[in-house]
C-alpha cells in the first residue's frame, strides 16, 4: 500500500497532489516534499516484521515510498536491479587511528553502476513508468548520469544525458557502454543544468534532475532506512555525508525523521556536512548565517562540484534542523581520506566518497566532535569512478626489471 499524503512546497507551504510526473511548487517554483501517513505506516510495519523480509534492496522499505505495490510484486525493483542493502562495516582500525570512540562506514560503491545515486534512478525509473514516459534525461557531474543510464537500461528505457566536458572517463564510460545519448557540454554543472532544463522542457522526457524531482530524495533517504536497521535501530550521534546540489544530504535527514515519526528510532542523529574548500557554497551560508550564494568549482572531487546549488533549502534545513556540523576540507585531506580508507577498510572510495570521512578526521581535530562520539560516514561512490585521482592518492607502482637482486634492492617489508 502508498502511505503518500501530499506533496508540500518547501518554500510557501502550497500542497499538490503527488502525481507521477510531478516536478517543483506550481504556485512559486519551490522544491516539492513527499509527505506520509505516520499513522499508517506505524499500523503495518514494525522492526520485527522488517527482520522477516527477504527481500534485501532499497524496495524492503516500501511503506516509506512513493511506488505502487503492483511494481513490486515478485520482489524485483521497478528497474530490474539489485539496488541498496549496502555494507555497514563497523571501522574500529579506523576509528582508532583517528581517536574517535565508535565508527561505520556505509559503503555505496558497491551498488549497481558504483553509487548512492542508483538509489535515486532506480526510483526515477519506477515514476517514469507510472508516467508513461519513453525517454528519461538528466544532468550530472558523473554519478546521477551513470546511475540513471544503469538502470533505465535494465529497465528498457532510453536516456539522455547531459555532464560537463570535464566529467572523469570512468562515468562517462559508463554511459556510453549503457547506451545513452550522451551530451558532453563545454562549461560548468550550471550551463549543464540548465541546457538539459531547457532541452526537457522542449522535447518533454522525464525529468531525473534530483533538484527538480522530488521523488529522487525519495529514493536516496533509503540509505538512511539501512543504516537505523543496521545498527539496530540503535543511532551514532553522528553521520557524515559529502554535499553537492544538497539533495544526498537532505535525503539522508529526510530518511531518518521519517523514521523517527513512524517510532522506529527515538533519537535522530547530527549531520557533519562535508564540502570541498573549493565549492562550498551551502557550508559558508550556513557559516555566515546568510543566504547561499555562487562558488567556482575548483576540487578534484567533482561529484561535489557544484558551485550553483540546486537543493539548496532542503539541504540548509537539514544541516539546521540537525543541529549539524559543517566541515570543508581540502583535495589533499580527500586524498589522504581515500588513502585511510583503503589502508584500514578494505574500502575504495571516489573523492567525493571519501569526503565524508576526511571530513570525520577534520571535525574530530577541530574539535567539532568529541573524541567519545559515535559517527556513520557514507561513501558515496567507488573510486573505480576516477582512477587517475585514486592514483594521485596512492602513488604509482615500483618498476623494476624481472630479477630478484632488484627486488632486493626495492623491497621495504
Amino acid at each position: 500500500m502508498n502511505y503518500v499524503k501530499t506533496a508540500v512546497c518547501v518554500k510557501c507551504g502550497a500542497e499538490h497532489e503527488a502525481t507521477p510526473n510531478l516536478t517543483t511548487c506550481r504556485k512559486c517554483g519551490g522544491i516539492l516534499d513527499i509527505r506520509y501517513d505516520y499513522d499508517g505506516i506505524r499500523s503495518s510495519l514494525s522492526k520485527s516484521s522488517l527482520k522477516e523480509r527477504d527481500d534485501f534492496s532499497m524496495w524492503r522499505y516500501k511503506e516509506f515510498l512513493p511506488v505502487d505495490d503492483a511494481q513490486l510484486a515478485g520482489g524485483v525493483s521497478p528497474s530490474g536491479l539489485r539496488v541498496g542493502w549496502s555494507p555497514l562495516y563497523k571501522a574500529d582500525r579506523l576509528a582508532g587511528q583517528l581517536g574517535l570512540s565508535a565508527l561505520y562506514v556505509k559503503d555505496d560503491g558497491i551498488n549497481p553502476t558504483a553509487s548512492l545515486k542508483d538509489r535515486a534512478s532506480a526510483m526515477a525509473v519506477a515514476k517514469a513508468k507510472e508516467a508513461g514516459a519513453k525517454i528519461i534525461a538528466c544532468s550530472s557531474t558523473g554519478n546521477a548520469a551513470s546511475s540513471l543510464a544503469g538502470n533505465a537500461a535494465a529497465a528498457g528505457f532510453e536516456t539522455v544525458i547531459f555532464v560537463p566536458e570535464r566529467a572523469p572517463k570512468g562515468k562517462v564510460a559508463q554511459l556510453m557502454v549503457f547506451g545513452a545519448h550522451v551530451i558532453s557540454v563545454k562549461g560548468t554543472y550550471e550551463d549543464t543544468f540548465r541546457l538539459s532544463a531547457e532541452a526537457i522542457e522542449e522535447y518533454g522526457w522525464y525529468n531525473r534532475n534530483a533538484a527538480i524531482n522530488p521523488y529522487l530524495m525519495e529514493g536516496k533517504k533509503t540509505v538512511s532506512f539501512e543504516i537505523a536497521e543496521q545498527l539496530d535501530f540503535h543511532m551514532t550521534d553522528y553521520v557524515a555525508v559529502s554535499v553537492g546540489d544538497g539533495c544526498t544530504i537532505s535525503g539522508v535527514w529526510k530518511g531518518f525523521t521519517d523514521l523517527y515519526q513512524a517510532g522506529l528510532i527515538d533519537r535522530l542523529p547530527r549531520l557533519i556536512s562535508v564540502q570541498a574548500e573549493g565549492c562550498c557554497p551551502i557550508n559558508r551560508a550556513i557559516a555566515e548565517g546568510k543566504d547561499w550564494y555562487p562558488m567556482e568549482e575548483n576540487t578534484i572531487a567533482d561529484s561535489i562540484a557544484v558551485g550553483v546549488p540546486r537543493n539548496p533549502d532542503k539541504a540548509l534545513n537539514a544541516i539546521r534542523e540537525s543541529n549539524g556540523v559543517t566541515v570543508n576540507v581540502s583535495d589533499e585531506e580527500i586524498l589522504q581520506a581515500m588513502r585511510i580508507l583503503g589502508r584500514t577498510c578494505g574500502v575504495f572510495a571516489e573523492p567525493a566518497g571519501a569526503a565524508g570521512t576526511a571530513g570525520v578526521k577534520k571535525a574530530l581535530e577541530e574539535g567539532l566532535i568529541p573524541s567519545n562520539a559515535s559517527v556513520v560516514s557514507i561513501v558515496t561512490g567507488s573510486g573505480l569512478k576516477d582512477v587517475a585521482n585514486a592514483m594521485k592518492a596512492a602513488g604509482e607502482p615500483v618498476s623494476i626489471e624481472p630479477s630478484m637482486e632488484k627486488l632486493r634492492e626495492v623491497l621495504t617489508l
